[in-house]
């Protein structure tokens, strides 16, 4: 069941969206060569404490971070560890936070030093896809419309779309209905109305679509081991218009002339 926000939730919705995109800010004023993901996730959790928030993501299902970790081949759902970042890696960080019972999600991929000029473009791409996703996302429309836009897009360019993970409706639960895949036909799928929430994440692959999930039962990556990027964004429909809930300028205020 799709539920439709009204405009006092997505005020509080709002909210949630901007701590959550203060949140990504603060982690890419750490995220370099040398720096381990442990650390990083003890930034993220005091900063979400010490700003009235809740780590959506820790314990949720029994996941034990409030940061999805992303290093190069790992699509979605990485843990953090000790494993300290290196030039030429990429690394997504998911980020999702609850604010007075409502949820943000977002996620950018950082780029460490100078990647490969391939993986790169892979980024830029991926990001430009989330655009192109949410340029479908408009009232009237449907969900198979954004999953289309952003395949094509992608895959015209020679990189392939993970199937097995997508975005999703969100709310007062970190998921809710409709899934959003990021492949699909056209005019298929949920109609897109007034006051839907949706979290829009492509997660494209350098190599092959196919993915595996490590023994921890939450490590998502990609099987032939290729870099794999992410970007998200939480979208509303607010008067027949989509609203970009997140922001990446936190993120750019950091990274300034390094901002993919």
């Amino acid at each position: 069941m799709i539920y439709l926000k009204t405009p006092e939730e997505i005020e509080k919705m709002r909210k949630a969206c901007d701590l959550t995109s203060r949140v990504l800010g603060e982690i890419a004023s750490h995220v370099k060569e040398g720096v381990t993901t442990n650390h990083i996730e003890m930034i993220a959790r005091e900063f979400i404490n010490d700003n009235g928030g809740k780590a959506s993501c820790l314990g949720y299902g029994g996941f034990p971070a409030a940061v999805c970790y992303e290093v190069n081949e790992t699509v979605v759902h990485g843990f953090p560890s000790n494993y300290a970042l290196r030039e030429g890696d990429v690394i997504g960080t998911d980020v999702v936070v609850e604010l007075d019972g409502f949820h943000g999600d977002m996620c950018y991929t950082f780029a460490i030093g100078e990647p490969a000029p391939e993986v790169m473009a892979l980024l830029r791409t991926t990001k430009e896809a989330l655009y192109k996703g949410i340029e479908a996302c408009k009232e009237g429309n449907r969900i198979g419309d954004i999953s289309n836009a952003i395949q094509t897009y992608c895959e015209s360019r020679g990189y392939s779309v993970v199937r097995e993970m997508c975005g999703h409706g969100i709310g007062k639960s970190m998921h809710e209905d409709p899934e959003v895949p990021n492949y699909g036909r056209r005019r298929t799928g949920a109609l897109i109305r007034e006051g839907m929430c949706l979290a829009i994440e492509p997660m494209i692959n350098l190599g092959a679509r196919n993915v595996v999930i490590e023994i921890d039962g939450w490590t998502c990556r990609t099987r032939d081991r290729k870099p794999s990027a992410h970007y998200e964004h939480t979208v509303a429909i607010v008067d027949g218009e989509t609203e970009v809930l997140t922001t990446f300028d936190y993120v750019k205020d950091v990274l300034k002339e390094r901002y993919i």
